[in-house]
């Protein structure tokens, strides 16, 4: 299958803190692959490289076959093609909903404004929150802060979904709620790469698991193999530290 996103053999150190050792991992069209690993292991890390936030120090990052790692591409461009959503929902205080889901479209990519809009609408609808569209995001439940993210994340319709840990910063009973729209968007054939505390969503909507540990993939596979039956010690060391956290 074609690679939409590729990692060959990224370096990322923060002076002398080395956080990922040559990771080589690619996403396939359709694919929705899962990073899993505890705390310092890198998921952030190689999320915010592969979005361009962060510079990578060794290795390449595709987008479509193109090198965004080199120094002589248009970073801003290349985001025009990405959907990014991290922990915190990072919508725009100061803007409507409507407003923060139909910024980029109109502005970034040209969309005509009633196109814009009638798309928010439909996106809104489909998350179940029509009725929001005037309000302000501190008028939101966290849930629904972070859904209208994954919606304008959305809405310049990405290559590529980048998720990291959408659901930490959510009280549980409100984690539901948005994984159950990254489980409807998966289901419609988004190329999605994301990482997760959330084993059991892992198990039940990515195509592929991929577990890091000290900046290193250590074992990669499907959900079953490498959550079910990991052929890792330390992937076995984590898992059971999670079935004992009660995520798995």
């Amino acid at each position: 299958m074609t690679a939409v996103l590729s990692c060959i053999g990224v370096v990322k150190a923060f002076g002398d803190n080395v956080v990922l050792r040559g990771i080589d991992l690619s996403v396939s069209e359709h694919e929705v692959v899962a990073l899993i690993g505890g705390s310092g292991s890198g998921k952030s890390t190689l999320l915010r490289c592969a979005s361009l936030l962060e510079t990578v120090d060794d290795g390449q990052i595709l987008l479509d076959e193109q090198d965004i790692t080199d120094p002589r591409v248009n970073a801003d461009e290349i985001r025009r093609r990405m959907g990014v959503v991290f922990q915190a929902y990072n919508l725009f205080p100061h803007l409507s909903v409507l407003d923060n889901i139909t910024l980029a479209p109109r502005v970034v990519h040209g969309r005509d404004r009633a196109d814009a809009i009638d798309q928010a609408h439909t996106l809104l609808k489909r998350i179940g929150l029509s009725d929001k569209a005037a309000e302000y995001p501190d008028r939101l439940s966290g849930g629904q802060q972070q859904r209208v993210a994954i919606v304008r994340a959305l809405a310049v319709e990405p290559r590529v979904l980048l998720l990291d840990e959408v659901t930490s910063a959510l009280d549980p009973e409100l984690v539901g709620e948005v994984l159950g729209l990254v489980r409807e968007v998966a289901a419609q054939g988004m190329t999605i790469l994301m990482a997760t505390h959330e084993m059991g969503f892992a198990k039940q909507v990515a195509d592929r698991v991929a577990f890091l540990d000290a900046g290193s993939i250590l074992e990669q596979g499907p959900p079953a193999q490498v959550l079910g039956d990991p052929v890792q010690d330390r992937t076995r060391q984590f898992l059971s530290r999670v079935i004992d956290a009660g995520r798995l």
